[in-house]
């Protein structure tokens, strides 16, 4: 028989509140996994032939996601995924951070073979984040339907990878960023596209979720093992990466400021098709000249920033692509952890 596991991390989705009608006062990761399930309109339908099993890793608003969480996550997968009668894994997490963890999780799960910690049919097995914008206790909460989608995707044949189901709708780790603090569609991907929708617990793909398999920095047995070792240190030594934007009147000072406080590495946000400021530029070379790695991308809410303009700072690529702002900040931090110059 097979199982369906989830792994909860708390969240908005897991949120209580004095009111049912209050949504924004509410203190999230305070409502047990084995109640949120409870409210999900009819599991067992869903569930089929599956079973299910439910850990409660651990209790946290995202907001406050930090590394040991994401190496306890990490660890709980592959013991979870490595296990031949386990379908696939939803993970119950916040919005605020979701789209941080799920890049997190993608490339850990792409190297995971490498490291041989997961077969690489185990490590394409389906990873669903489910999250909500309303806690458990409110008039409408959105939770139940979205943990009830998650289900659906999961026993889908053709969901692989890390995915974001919400609202409906099923997003790929890559693409998925937050654009609205309120609303319960609170996600996009962009002009990447969604990747499928949830209708009556059926799922219409638009695009297929199997990421194409690119050669990158991290896809190296040396690098692999280094970051699964690291997953299982409670002592590792995690980087420290930073997010800064481009904007008027930007003279470099907060750059500067990083470097002699002993930042491990920068992401600029720039303005427009990943431009920085004349301030941020100069600023940013004498970090690179330093040793330590800088990298540029859009702060755009849409699109992505378009290869060819000059600058010294180099796009935040992977597989091809140029990653958002907080994917970026992720993938360097994995890179320097791993031993890696970006």
């Amino acid at each position: 028989m097979k199982k369906i596991v989830v792994l909860a991390t708390g969240g908005t989705i897991a949120g209580a509140s004095a009111s049912v009608g209050d949504g924004v006062a509410y203190r999230a990761g305070e409502v047990p996994v084995s109640s949120l399930l409870a409210q999900v309109p009819g599991l067992e339908q869903l569930l089929g032939s599956c079973t299910l099993v439910a850990e409660q890793v651990a209790q946290v608003n995202s907001k406050d996601m930090d590394y040991g969480l994401w190496q306890a996550l990490a660890l709980r997968c592959v013991h979870w995924m490595a296990q031949d009668d386990v379908s696939g894994l939803v993970i119950t997490h916040g919005t605020d951070t979701l789209e941080e963890t799920a890049w997190f999780l993608q490339r850990m799960l792409d190297v995971a073979p490498l490291a041989q910690v997961l077969t690489t049919a185990q490590a394409r097995k389906p990873v669903v984040l489910s999250s909500a914008m309303r806690p458990s206790t409110a008039r409408l909460s959105d939770g139940p339907q979205n943990l009830a989608d998650a289900v659906s995707v999961l026993q889908d044949a053709r969901a692989s990878g890390v995915l974001a189901v919400a609202a409906g709708h099923v997003h790929a780790a890559r693409a998925v960023h937050k654009v609205q603090p309120y609303r319960v569609d609170a996600f996009s991907s962009g002009d990447a596209g969604l990747l499928a929708h949830v209708e009556e617990g059926r799922v219409r793909w638009l695009r297929d979720p199997a990421m194409a398999s690119e050669q990158d920095v991290l896809a190296t047995a040396q690098s692999a093992k280094t970051l699964w070792d690291c997953m299982g240190n409670p002592e590792a030594a995690w980087p420290w990466v930073e997010v800064l934007v481009s904007h008027a009147g930007a003279d470099g000072r907060s750059l500067r400021a990083c470097l002699q406080a002993g930042v491990q590495g920068v992401v600029l946000a720039g303005s427009g098709n990943a431009t920085l400021h004349t301030g941020i530029e100069a600023a940013a070379s004498t970090l690179m000249q330093q040793g330590v790695p800088v990298w540029r991308t859009s702060r755009c809410l849409e699109g992505s920033a378009v290869a060819g303009a000059e600058s010294v700072v180099p796009l935040a690529m992977c597989g091809g692509q140029v990653l958002r702002p907080m994917q970026a900040r992720t993938e360097m931090v994995l890179q320097v952890l791993a031993g890696v110059r970006p």
